[in-house]
């Protein structure tokens, strides 16, 4: 029997440095096109009980070339012992063999490519580039897409809100070393100037439910569960609705649910790729999700080795 080569592990630096968003951005691109025609396998996610109020998420894809595993679990409980609330691992394969060819660091595996998720809908659904971008939301969703705007709109003003000021404000200070151009969004006018709105929270109300306006693009990624909601129901029936995972919205998107959205309204980041979208309505972007984008991720990553 040959000898294998010892399996690769990268931590969560290692990770991110192999996942720049410029590459991560196309491969998702492709991912979704692959997706949208069958070329990408991947069920829903499987979710179970774990410890006291957490969860396993199991999050399998398989493609021509590689098949990836996600396997992350999200303890709530774990911030008040200092640690992390979510770990996990994605374990890549090769399609042809089987053979496992590394471990990636699951949760940067996650930020990463939702970040760049969001990316891609900005060049899809926005006629410009960005000048102003609104984040809602501090945490390490917040903390990975200013990041990813960085890697692509370098000039772009970053203004940020959240329930707590002095949390926008350390926020924004920690973030100036990253990104010298973002400031708490303390004026209404500052907030309207923004041609991206970016929801980044667990809420449970609606946290941004302005009027539509044209040429501007409200991307929701925090709301994970039905019971969850960041953009409200003024946003929502104005806007041309576009979701990376229509078929996953369905079950998880709870902006959509709870506003009672017609789904026959929603198209999917791989159709909108496929076909170019009216650009004179107003556009919403839910993000839920998909193990085809964490197999993107991977994509980029094997071929850095």
């Amino acid at each position: 029997m040959p000898n294998l080569p010892a399996l690769r592990h990268f931590d969560a630096a290692q990770t991110a440095a192999l996942l720049g968003f410029p590459a991560l951005v196309d491969a998702i691109a492709d991912a979704a096109l692959a997706h949208e025609d069958g070329r990408i396998h991947c069920p829903d996610r499987q979710v179970l009980p774990l410890g006291d109020g957490g969860v396993l998420l199991s999050m399998p894809a398989t493609a021509e070339d590689i098949g990836i595993h996600k396997l992350v679990t999200v303890l709530p409980g774990n911030a008040a012992q200092g640690l992390p609330t979510i770990h996990g691992v994605v374990t890549v394969c090769d399609a042809a063999t089987g053979q496992p060819l590394c471990l990636l660091d699951g949760p940067v595996v996650t930020g990463r490519r939702t970040a760049a998720v969001s990316l891609l809908a900005i060049q899809r659904l926005l006629p410009q580039p960005p000048t102003d971008v609104l984040l809602i939301g501090t945490g390490t969703q917040a903390v990975f897409h200013v990041a990813a705007l960085h890697a692509l709109y370098p000039a772009c003003r970053m203004w940020v809100q959240g329930r707590d000021p002095s949390r926008v404000q350390r926020f924004c200070a920690a973030q100036a070393e990253v990104h010298a151009h973002i400031q708490p969004c303390a004026r209404p006018e500052d907030a309207q100037a923004c041609q991206v709105v970016i929801t980044l929270t667990t809420a449970v109300a609606p946290v941004f439910d302005d009027v539509p306006r044209q040429g501007r693009l409200v991307i929701g990624v925090g709301a994970f569960k039905p019971e969850m909601a960041e953009i409200g129901a003024r946003t929502l029936a104005g806007s041309a609705i576009v979701a990376d995972d229509v078929n996953g919205a369905r079950h998880e998107a709870g902006d959509l649910i709870r506003a009672g959205v017609d789904w026959r309204r929603a198209v999917s980041l791989g159709h909108v790729l496929r076909h170019a979208p009216d650009l004179a309505q107003p556009q919403v972007f839910k993000s839920v999700g998909s193990a085809a984008w964490d197999l993107a991720a991977a994509r980029v990553a094997v071929s850095a080795l």
